[in-house]
């Protein structure tokens, strides 16, 4: 089957990711119910991957559901027992960077792929370790405002990179699509990942 590939993700860095792959897609930007109770960071990235891109699915006609495939997508930063999403604030932002500073934690994304067929969802998770800050230097950084709608409010490819000491894992997985996972979940799908690139244009 030739699939149609939609976002369901207002991200410009999951956009920006899927343009580096060069795969062709339409956003579709669907008003999924985020409030969840799940405590495992894992299961609860991929729980709301698969509500996006579920809600994203009720938006199309039944027509276009038969050959539709939707990716969902959700990122959290797992650090001291607490899953943190975005800062709310500039102080909120302020916290997360100074809970981090000189240590280390995960970083959980999940993706869900709908068709007419069902969801299959999965997770990733990366460690990062971040190096020291000072107040100084968090509040420098805040105010560039990078980290304002970031989970765990920074940005891996970004000013905070002269932070970061290291990562464990998928480094895509931190700006917010672990590619390689995605990959593997498309073929355990029956779906050749490369059949969803940008067909060349003639001439």
């Amino acid at each position: 089957m030739n699939y149609e590939l939609y976002l369901a993700s207002a991200s410009p860095r999951r956009r920006e990711l899927l343009d580096m792959l060069g795969f062709s897609y339409r956003l579709l930007l669907p008003n999924a119910d985020e409030n969840c109770t799940e405590t495992d960071p894992g299961r609860f990235v991929a729980e709301l991957a698969a509500r996006k891109a579920e809600a994203a699915m009720e938006l199309l006609t039944a027509e276009e559901r038969k050959n539709a495939l939707i990716l969902g997508a959700d990122t959290v930063v797992y650090a001291n027992g607490e899953i943190l999403g975005k800062p709310k604030d500039k102080a909120d932002a302020a916290r997360m960077l100074a809970s981090f500073e000189g240590t280390t934690h995960q970083v959980y994304s999940g993706i869900a792929l709908a068709t007419a067929n069902g969801t299959v969802s999965a997770s990733e998770c990366t460690t990062v370790h971040f190096g020291a800050m000072s107040k100084a230097e968090i509040d420098a950084y805040v105010s560039t405002g990078e980290p304002m709608d970031k989970a765990g409010s920074y940005a891996v490819q970004g000013v905070c990179s002269m932070w970061i000491d290291g990562i464990e894992g998928c480094h895509f997985n931190v700006i917010g699509l672990p590619i390689r996972r995605l990959y593997k979940t498309l073929c355990e799908m029956g779906i050749d990942p490369l059949s969803l690139r940008r067909k060349p244009e003639n001439g």
